[in-house]
């Protein structure tokens, strides 16, 4: 087949789906598929372009077999409202010029948010007359306006439309969680388009090594119960309760809490460690791809943490990466959400409400005295991993989809897991 990936994010972008566009276009490369993937200038997470294309309009390269096409967005910093609609907008108007210069697909994947690729995807379906694969990996503009990302009632109208289009005009809906689906059969989205295949990760890449290795090493964190939080730092997360959980054990000189993120943001949380005193956070920049099997396997947990204002069907898709890497996590998240129902199926951490730094510093200093359980807990996380988020499995799942739309023969129909309700309740007692 000829596959076309239409996603914003892409390699070298080291977190979000850059990573997992990057994986499914290459294991679909490597399955014999011709794949091409339109995308934007690497700039994620510092919203800056990267140094090796600035000052281009267009670049073409090819890496593991996947002809990548990449085209200028007009980027800020520091992201508005208004920025935002101008880097979608540029995103939209530039790639498009780049999709059309190439084969004609048999099937067209695009990711979002950003709704507005939309419009170029449903331009080349009808162009190409080929089906098109929305990817879902947020609901927007419901998130931003819970978060209050978007206030202006012009520019909700805008987004509510588009995301109807967008709907609408897929041929299949792929959902990264059973809420997102629920949500989308209370908008009138018909159940038959949707299919839920959850973001993966590479078991193989992702595993259990040893605790005490070179990343340890090289940030004197020898002989430390590492509690380690590794992602986006922005609205969503609350990572000060984060630091005020440190402040409360920095008694034990054993417990170091470590904070990998973009170098602007540490540079914020700097500020809030040095407010609740809070010496034992460490702040370290974001690690090279090929680094991150030591570093996620240099700590002794994993936290996933929330503001108890996010909407329910969030997904984070650091979960899989800590269960893989058989690190128990501590969850601190709206207990009603996709998050937590996620964490509790995986039997492989705990769940505790947001923004309650009592709680948070309660349940790390429980794992840290009882190490038996944590090990527990990382073991059946990276059990459950292998069993529901293998990337080879989500892999085919995706190119029988592909097929099945396309016409082509051989491929099976694609069913969504049903949800073990009864094994969520024992793990909840």
């Amino acid at each position: 087949m000829r596959i076309l990936i239409y996603s914003y994010n892409y390699h070298p972008e080291p977190i979000g789906i850059a990573p997992l566009m990057t994986e499914l276009a290459e294991g679909l490369a490597a399955r014999g598929h011709q794949v091409r993937v339109i995308t934007g200038m690497p700039n994620y997470p510092e919203r800056r372009i990267y140094p090796a294309y600035r000052g281009k309009w267009y670049d073409t390269e090819i890496r593991n077999g996947v002809k990548i096409q990449r085209s200028y967005v007009w980027i800020r910093p520091k992201p508005n409202l208004l920025t935002r609609i101008l880097l979608d907008g540029s995103f939209v108007v530039t790639s498009l010029l780049q999709a059309l210069r190439g084969w004609r697909p048999d099937v067209i994947l695009y990711t979002a948010p950003p709704l507005p690729v939309c419009v170029p995807c449903v331009l080349l379906s009808w162009l190409y007359g080929c089906p098109i694969v929305l990817n879902l990996q947020d609901i927007l503009p419901e998130a931003a306006i819970r978060l209050g990302l978007v206030r202006n009632k012009l520019a909700i109208r805008v987004f509510q439309a588009l995301e109807k289009f967008a709907y609408r005009s897929a041929n299949q809906i792929c959902v990264i969680a059973e809420a997102f689906r629920e949500n989308l059969l209370t908008k009138g989205v018909p159940a038959e388009k949707l299919v839920c295949i959850p973001n993966w990760v590479n078991t193989d890449f992702i595993c259990a090594l040893p605790r005490q290795n070179a990343f340890r090493q090289a940030h004197d964190l020898q002989n430390k119960f590492v509690v380690m939080y590794s992602g986006n730092i922005g609205l969503t997360q609350g990572l000060e309760t984060v630091v005020r959980a440190a402040a409360k054990l920095c008694h034990l000189p054993e417990i170091v809490f470590v904070i990998v993120g973009e170098t602007e943001a540490l540079a914020q949380l700097r500020s809030i460690c040095e407010t609740y005193d809070a010496p034992n956070v460490r702040l370290l920049p974001f690690q090279p791809r090929s680094r991150l099997p030591e570093m996620l396997a240099a700590a002794d947990v994993g936290l996933i943490v929330q503001k108890r204002n996010v909407v329910s069907f969030n997904m984070p898709s650091k979960m899989q990466l800590i269960l893989a890497s058989s690190r128990p996590i501590i969850a601190s998240v709206p207990l009603d959400g996709t998050a937590a129902r996620a964490v509790l199926e995986s039997g492989g951490g705990m769940v505790i409400e947001p923004e309650q730094p009592d709680r948070l510093a309660e349940i790390v200093l429980q794992l840290y005295r009882d190490p038996q359980r944590a090990q527990r807990l990382g073991q059946q996380g990276r059990r459950h991993a292998i069993d529901c988020y293998d990337f080879e499995q989500a892999l085919s799942q995706y190119e029988s989809l592909f097929a099945q739309l396309s016409g082509q023969p051989g491929a099976a129909r694609i069913e969504s897991p049903a949800v073990d309700q009864a094994a969520v309740a024992d793990l909840k007692q």
